[in-house]
């Protein structure tokens, strides 16, 4: 079964980090491009940011870009998101997806496979 499990979400000031991190037990996990996206209460989700199978290419949304890393080790199967000088407009469920596909997409209808979130909320 297809499945993507979220977690390392949590308060935190805003200025701090935290990095989130995606199990997957898609196989080969190597050979899914994984997203990260999020959703506020009242918006549509937003893409963050995307990494390749292999890890060599990423895009990010331009409101994270120079904050956030993403990266990935397809020996553990986990993808990872690290949340630096977090700002109070960063607060959202975050959510990371998956398809098989070869390129970077930044619209969330191209993603096959999605875990169920994590709250991520920052305070002023």
């Amino acid at each position: 079964q297809v499945q993507l499990v979220e977690s390392g979400g949590g308060l935190v000031q805003a200025g701090g980090s935290l990095r989130l991190s995606c199990a997957v037990s898609l196989r080969p996990s190597s050979r899914y491009v994984m997203g990260w996206f999020r959703q506020a209460p009242g918006k549509e989700r937003e893409f963050v940011t995307a990494i390749s199978w292999g890890g060599g290419s990423t895009i990010y949304a331009g409101s994270v870009e120079g904050r956030f890393t993403v990266s990935r080790d397809n020996a553990k199967n986990t993808v990872y998101l690290q949340m630096n000088s977090l700002k109070p407009e960063d607060t959202a469920v975050y959510y990371c997806a998956g398809h098989q596909e070869f390129l970077l997409y930044r619209i969330p209808e191209r993603y096959t496979y999605w875990g169920q979130g994590t709250q991520v909320t920052v305070s002023s």
